[in-house]
């Protein structure tokens, strides 16, 4: 059998300086962050304040705890825990801007990745200054209008349970967006971008000041901004075009692209005459949403499992059931990534973690380099669609469609998408003459039950959520513990004082990228629909296209290109709230149109130019994008075949989901 190289945990990863075996290594705090930010960014936990990563910790771990004592709590009284759930979802807006405030401080907030298109250089510093500058001033502009949403609620009977009130929670909002505007401006790498970064602090601060005078009844005209839409009338184009453009170069400069919404979402308002305080008003109604804590609380299981020793542990469970088989290296790592992903969430993660263990071992069975390469950079955007991975639960959340639902429609499609890599996996190994390894079921058996701890987080949730043991939530904070639990109890990969802190700001920065993106989405959304936006997209989309099977072909291939240029969570929230309409227009059954968006998407991660697991591969396996594209190209139509079956033939997603239903 194949030996793998050591992979290394949290705790004991060597330098690049220190160890030329380094990139063998598992991820590292920088590879992490670097997945989830289109390798724009830092280390979240060192970027971050001694502050910032307490309040993590401590936010963090309550989250993980008042759900799992809740769902044993209800087991044995029959009735839920009073305030559990309504503090877990108002902690998730406080771990999220908390995690945004250390995303603004490592820069791996999500965004493009046209800016590292641009060669070093004056051009590069100058685009980086421009999107900077903006994002302060967006930032500081939203403090303004997020304090002026807490000041209203002043005196508010909205308490919590054990008589909290909800302002509490919602100061959270100016705090960060202020920290935010203030990092933007400093990040900036010239001087002068900086002191414009700053001076665009500057001008919204007399209005923060005017918000709380006018809060206590002493109104100050002059500290009140100005009226555009009074002052340009039926002109308002003369300064709705200019600030649109200036935000468009800015998203294409590498802006992130919460910030980008934002500022479309508030000049749109803007200009309506609409008070500001509808974006952060709408990002605070997150809290609603009973479902959102799972997203955090998936992450931090994730991470856990990503920075321990899980990745090793999965390629030799992995091997020692299929490297009997013809191309069985190929297999293993089709189906390890897969695995792998469902945990992460973020395929870059998977890339970076198991691309040092594999990549040498399909070499040294004889596989071509190339096909290896392709192999891995498709094989890391395998696996979104089986619990508990994130891309579903935040399409659920926004899409309103039943999360355990989505995951039951997701798994058939997704082995149907694993199914075809691995058999061109098995091709390529008999046309390779790669050695077969004889199967040992005592060797494989030793080796499963090695990783019985890592496979059994999806078990774990998909069983506790179908037996109606715990909400999703519930089984998702009952997720976190089991992996806190298996990582620094059983194997002790990851010490609880030197390497938790660290593995809990990474998940921070992540889930704090994701909760402002969603809130900022919302807000822009509520401006969409308030201006009927949809409705005439839908009534376009009907007037030209008359087929549902016309309407999905078309589907496929907007997200497919988009899928490549947005990250994966910035697609969802910025494009299923105006596909889910369409959908539904063309009948297309929610559960399938959700299926059909997700694998659209994890597609896109192949998609030329600047598909993510491309950018990421090119970055570990340190190969030119050339080389990239056409290595994944044979992959990228072996899926794009599967995406096809998934889109026409719709019992493949909603068979399973009808059969245990007992019908549609």
């Amino acid at each position: 059998m194949t030996s793998f190289p050591e992979v290394h945990t949290v705790s004991d990863t060597p330098t690049p300086a220190a160890s030329p075996s380094a990139a063998a290594a598992g991820p590292s705090a920088d590879d992490l962050s670097d997945a989830q930010g289109h390798g724009h960014g830092g280390d979240p936990a060192r970027s971050a304040t001694r502050f910032e990563i307490v309040a993590v910790v401590i936010i963090g771990l309550a989250m993980v705890a008042l759900p799992t004592i809740e769902a044993v709590w209800r087991r044995f009284t029959g009735n839920s825990m009073p305030g559990a759930a309504v503090y877990t979802q108002h902690f998730t807006l406080w771990i999220g801007f908390i995690g945004a405030m250390i995303a603004t401080a490592s820069k791996s907030h999500l965004a493009l990745s046209t800016l590292d298109m641009i060669p070093p250089g004056r051009a590069r510093v100058f685009c980086q200054g421009l999107a900077s500058v903006l994002s302060a001033f967006i930032n500081a502009a939203l403090a303004y209008a997020s304090l002026i949403m807490v000041l209203a609620q002043r005196g508010s009977t909205n308490v919590l349970e054990g008589g909290v009130p909800a302002i509490v929670f919602e100061a959270v909002m100016p705090i960060a967006f202020t920290v935010m505007a203030y990092r933007f401006a400093k990040q900036s790498t010239s001087k002068l971008a900086r002191i414009l970064g700053f001076a665009a602090v500057a001008v919204v601060v007399p209005f923060i000041l005017g918000a709380f005078l006018s809060s206590y009844g002493h109104p100050v005209a002059w500290l009140t901004p100005p009226d555009f839409s009074a002052i340009f009338g039926s002109h308002r184009s003369l300064f709705v075009w200019p600030a649109a453009l200036a935000l468009f170069v800015g998203f294409l400069m590498g802006m992130p692209v919460f910030v980008a919404m934002a500022g479309c979402a508030m000049l749109l308002f803007y200009v309506d005459g609409t008070v500001v305080a509808s974006v952060p008003t709408e990002t605070f109604s997150l809290v609603q949403q009973p479902s959102l804590p799972a997203i955090p609380l998936l992450t931090i299981a994730g991470y856990l499992l990503a920075e321990g020793g899980a990745s090793k542990r999965l390629v030799r469970a992995a091997q020692a059931w299929f490297g009997w088989m013809p191309g069985g290296l190929a297999v293993v790592t089709v189906v390890v990534c897969a695995v792998f992903t469902t945990f992460t969430g973020a395929s870059g993660v998977t890339i970076l973690a198991l691309g040092g263990i594999l990549l040498p071992a399909l070499k040294e069975e004889g596989y071509p380099e190339g096909f290896a390469v392709g192999n891995l950079t498709a094989s890391g955007s395998l696996g979104l669609l089986f619990p508990p991975s994130l891309p579903v639960i935040l399409y659920g959340v926004v899409a309103g469609v039943a999360i355990d639902h989505l995951y039951i429609a997701g798994l058939l499609p997704g082995l149907v998408m694993i199914i075809l890599v691995a058999a061109y996996g098995i091709y390529m190994g008999v046309k390779n003459k790669t050695p077969q390894h004889a199967f040992a079921l005592k060797d494989a058996l030793a080796a499963l039950w090695g990783a019985k701890w890592d496979l059994g987080l999806p078990v774990l949730v998909m069983v506790v959520v179908k037996s109606g043991f715990a909400t999703i939530v519930e089984a998702a904070a009952l997720g976190a513990a089991y992996a806190i639990l298996v990582e620094l109890i059983v194997f002790r990969d990851i010490h609880p004082f030197r390497d938790l802190p660290k593995v809990l700001g990474h998940a921070a920065a992540l889930v704090g990228s994701v909760v402002i993106l969603l809130g900022m989405a919302m807000g822009l959304t509520n401006y969409l629909v308030d201006a009927e936006i949809p409705t005439a997209l839908l009534n376009y989309v009907q007037s030209h296209i008359h087929s549902q099977w016309a309407f999905l072909l078309a589907l496929n291939v907007i997200l497919l290109v988009l899928g490549s240029v947005l990250e994966i969570y910035s697609a969802i929230v910025v494009l299923a709230p105006l596909i889910v309409p369409l959908g539904k227009a063309f009948n297309v059954e929610p559960l399938h149109l959700g299926v059909v968006f997700l694998a659209n998407l994890e597609l896109g991660f192949l998609f030329p130019p600047m598909g993510l697991n491309l950018l990421l591969a090119a970055t570990r396996f340190k190969k030119p994008l050339p080389y990239l594209y056409k290595q994944a190209l044979p992959f990228l139509v072996i899926m794009a075949i599967g995406v096809l079956l998934i889109t026409y033939v719709p019992a493949i997603t909603t068979g399973v989901v009808y059969a245990l239903k007992g019908g549609p």
